[in-house]
């Protein structure tokens, strides 16, 4: 679907911000791979690329690849823009640019649509998802694209409908340079946790697409060079078990058609382990990864923050069960909540070693608009706004006490010799649980020869002979090479050195205790 009904065509420059230094953004990784420089393409903005009308001119700019030339900025008619909280400052810094050039400049995505006061400079706030808002942007620039004197809110009342949603414009990416891509088939998730804001701006019943637009969107991705892994960012993949259960056939036929060359991953909660009918057919299509939002081992902490539905199931257990069915579990972890105590690190500790889970971000707690965290917290007189701290809430523990337990945390879990000890685990009994699949010609052509050879060149050289884990490292690499893994060798070594490496950085201050922090996250021309 795209907008209809537009008569001037115009020249639009879609610009994504760039992120500095995270847990999540896997830096530490690329040296030692191909080429790839960022971790997925920005689906809102391509989406937004897409349902532009057909006569309208438009170039997307990631700035995690590249900055935005002066020949871009000379080009457009006017700059659109969007991101999340923790991209804030440098979607100011984009706006600050595009004004140089006296360019009207749109906003949208989570961010605004939360806070609109954070961003005062800009032309246009387009408050809300894909829908009238966008279509009367869209008609208000095709009327005229000069700057308007004052600000502009456009909020979207009546929203497009899921299954009219366009295929993203993957083709204005730069694919290969990508780590992974994402697809989405709902939005919105029925549970509360009291720190979560997407009920509140998603809503709780979860919106679907149909099987057949997932499809379509992962055949334009293959069209287009993206392949290797494709993540589902659904708030939550068993959101609505029965669609999870109706795309899921779809997603097996489609993974038999193409011989099995793309890897499946997705966020659900925990209680999916008690749902063996979705995960038998899971295992079917080829996921290989679930992030599961655990966030803490102790039911009390749960059950504060409302998170009853990790309970449904013993948390080793569950992780135990998914792991069985051939998918790592991904865990996110939270500290600073109010039900820490001062044996709440080695808690956590223990529960990594007996999870064996390899990836968990750990993260202090912050408070973020829209959730029933910030509104408790605010009547309490607990929020900060100090960007100079790693979180937005006054914690019952000392400050300094939970930003050095949040350091020890990664310290201790991101050893290299613990950390490849539980990626062994996940080589020599989750992944034996995989479905076997037959070796395809793409599988074995030259370029995804050449794509491993030249990753295991990085590794051996870059961690093996220069790393500073290199007897650890040998340890586990050698073990994987005489078992012929070489698959297993690869992916745990990519991800396994970005996070002992983020944790070495972590745990002596030089990164922020939050991937919500605003904490130094200076743009580099500063915002109007």
């Amino acid at each position: 679907m795209r907008a209809e009904g537009v008569e001037t065509a115009r020249r639009i420059l879609c610009v994504f911000p760039r992120y500095t230094s995270s847990f999540g953004t896997w830096e530490y990784a690329y040296p030692l791979t191909d080429g790839i420089k960022a971790f997925m393409p920005p689906q809102g903005l391509l989406v937004i690329a897409a349902y532009l009308p057909p006569d309208w001119q438009v170039r997307f700019v990631d700035e995690n690849l590249r900055a935005a030339t002066e020949e871009e900025f000379e080009w457009a008619e006017a700059v659109f823009v969007s991101g999340m909280h923790i991209q804030r400052q440098q979607m100011n810094d984009i706006c600050h640019r595009a004004h140089a050039y006296d360019l009207p400049v749109a906003i949208g995505g989570p961010s605004v649509s939360a806070c609109p006061d954070y961003y005062p400079s800009f032309d246009y706030l387009h408050i809300g998802e894909l829908g009238d808002a966008t279509d009367e942007l869209i008609a208000r620039l095709s009327r005229d694209t000069r700057r308007p004197d004052e600000q502009i809110v456009l909020t979207t009342k009546d929203r497009v409908d899921m299954c009219d949603f366009p295929i993203p414009a993957y083709e204005l990416a730069d694919t290969k340079k990508y780590l992974l891509s994402s697809v989405q088939y709902s939005s919105g998730c029925p549970y509360q946790c009291e720190f979560c804001d997407i009920p509140g701006l998603y809503g709780r019943n979860p919106r679907l697409k149909t099987p057949q637009q997932i499809i379509a969107e992962l055949d334009r991705m293959r069209e287009c060079g993206i392949g290797d892994t494709v993540y589902f960012v659904d708030d939550n993949f068993i959101g609505n078990r029965k669609a999870a259960l109706d795309l899921l056939p779809h997603l097996i036929e489609w993974q038999k058609k193409h011989g099995y060359v793309t890897k499946l991953a997705c966020e659900a909660t925990l209680n999916i382990a008690k749902r063996p009918e979705i995960l038998e057919k899971m295992r079917e299509a080829a996921f290989v990864t679930i992030f599961v939002g655990i966030e803490t081992p102790d039911p009390d902490a749960l059950k504060a923050m409302h998170k009853d539905q990790n309970m449904m199931v013993g948390i080793l257990d569950g992780v135990k069960t998914i792991n069985s069915y051939g998918m790592e579990v991904v865990s996110g972890i939270i500290l600073g909540l109010d039900t820490d105590k001062a044996g709440t690190v080695d808690a956590l500790l223990n529960f990594i070693d007996e999870s064996r889970i390899p990836l968990l971000t750990i993260n202090l707690l912050q408070a973020l608009p829209k959730t029933p965290l910030w509104d408790r917290l605010a009547r309490e007189g607990r929020l900060i706004h100090d960007d100079t701290r790693d979180s937005n809430v006054k914690f019952l523990m000392p400050y300094d006490e939970v930003v050095n337990a949040w350091k020890r945390c990664m310290e201790r879990a991101y050893e290299p010799a613990k950390l490849l000890a539980r990626y062994l685990h996940q080589c020599e009994y989750t992944h034996k649980n995989r479905i076997r699949v037959p070796r395809s010609p793409e599988m074995t052509s030259w370029r995804n020869i050449r794509r491993g050879l030249i990753m295991l060149r990085n590794i051996f050289w870059k961690v093996g002979v220069l790393g500073s884990y290199r007897r650890e490292f040998w340890k586990f690499a050698l073990g994987r090479l005489r078992r012929g893994d070489i698959e297993g060798l690869i992916g745990s070594v990519l991800i396994g050195h970005h996070l002992i490496m983020f944790a070495r950085a972590a745990s002596s201050g030089r990164q922020n205790a939050s991937n919500y922090s605003l904490r130094l996250r200076q743009a580099q021309v500063p915002a109007e």
